[in-house]
């Protein structure tokens, strides 16, 4: 990366607040400080996945089982929470954490120690992560009334006018950005994804890094499972179902290639923001949940698109040089 915000994201970030505008226009209560808030405090979850996403597309994966795994290990830290009452939040969430990353481990070390394509791995256990949810759960929802008021009450907390999901997700952000400019293993992931041959020529090691990516994923998507139950104060087995599409439309959206080796902190977070206004606005000036996926569908399609034309643009130069090349010793 040879500079912290490109062109692409600029122009995302001014179609975000154009749209902002335009809606503020027809609805001004959208406008508001405290819509505004609530519009990024509802997209914290969202970002975070989002960028544990963009690493595993980057080394040319993907990991449908995310949504699968918020919801089982929401699940499981809902149980601990109503039969251990006492338990300090802090652990809980540590909980999570490393529920959310044993999963992920699973994902990582079959794609990687098997061979098996990513899609067909965490299809398969996305499915087994929501058949887990009726067999430790016996079938049976969890409300509000079976959690504790500490369980509940740190998403919906505030800290300097902000909401903690806000400030988690800011701090996560922060995490990621540091690990993909600023480490070794940053400029390994863009390296896998962009030429696996040259990458391993130099020593880097794919399987190692797949492990990595899907266990951050699965880290990541834990951390989300408590935060989403806690702040909406429900588990069951279908809660975030397709969810999984959202986080991957937030990062093609913000200009990850879903070929690999090409992405963006910035681009992934304004990707998962500009889905967020989308979600937030559009019911807001009364447009029909049938039409609201209808533009969220011709978005992503609009946002492939211009990604794949981005991508290849770069390629024909490269052909174009290199025929010039060959043309030339010919002569």
């Amino acid at each position: 990366m040879t500079s912290i915000v490109t062109r692409r994201e600029l122009v995302l970030a001014a179609i975000i607040v154009a749209m902002a505008l335009l809606i503020g226009l027809r609805t001004p209560v959208f406008l508001t400080l405290n819509n505004i808030l609530f519009v990024v405090t509802d997209t914290s979850v969202l970002i975070m996945m989002a960028l544990a996403q963009m690493t595993v597309i980057l080394t040319r994966g993907i990991d449908l089982s995310v949504a699968a795994n918020l919801a089982l290990t929401g699940m499981l830290v809902a149980l601990l929470s109503h039969a251990h009452p006492g338990l300090p939040i802090p652990i809980i969430m540590l909980v999570a954490m490393a529920i959310g990353g044993g999963l992920g481990l699973v994902n990582g070390l079959l794609v990687a120690g098997l061979g098996i394509p990513p899609i067909v791995v965490t299809l398969g256990t996305m499915s087994i992560y929501r058949g887990a949810i009726f067999v430790v759960a016996g079938g049976a929802w969890l409300t509000s009334k079976d959690m504790t008021d500490a369980f509940l009450a740190f998403p919906k907390a505030e800290f300097a006018g902000l909401s903690s999901l806000t400030l988690v997700a800011a701090a996560v952000t922060i995490g990621f950005f540091v690990l993909m400019t600023l480490t070794r293993t940053g400029r390994n992931l863009y390296a896998v994804g962009g030429n696996p041959v040259a990458a391993r020529y130099c020593g880097v090691s794919l399987p190692k890094l797949q492990v990595l990516v899907y266990t951050l994923t699965g880290t990541i998507s834990g951390l989300a499972g408590y935060l989403w139950v806690a702040r909406f104060g429900i588990a069951y087995a279908d809660i975030a179902a397709g969810y999984e599409l959202t986080v991957i439309a937030s990062c093609v959206i913000g200009g990850v290639s879903i070929a690999g080796g090409i992405g963006s902190v910035p681009g992934t977070v304004l990707g998962a923001l500009f889905l967020g206004v989308v979600a937030n606005a559009l019911p807001l000036i009364n447009v029909s949940p049938f039409w609201q996926m209808a533009i969220s569908g011709a978005v992503i399609l609009a946002a492939v698109i211009v990604n794949t034309r981005s991508e290849w643009r770069p390629r024909k130069l490269i052909l174009r040089e290199a025929r010039r090349a060959a043309a030339g010793g010919q002569k």
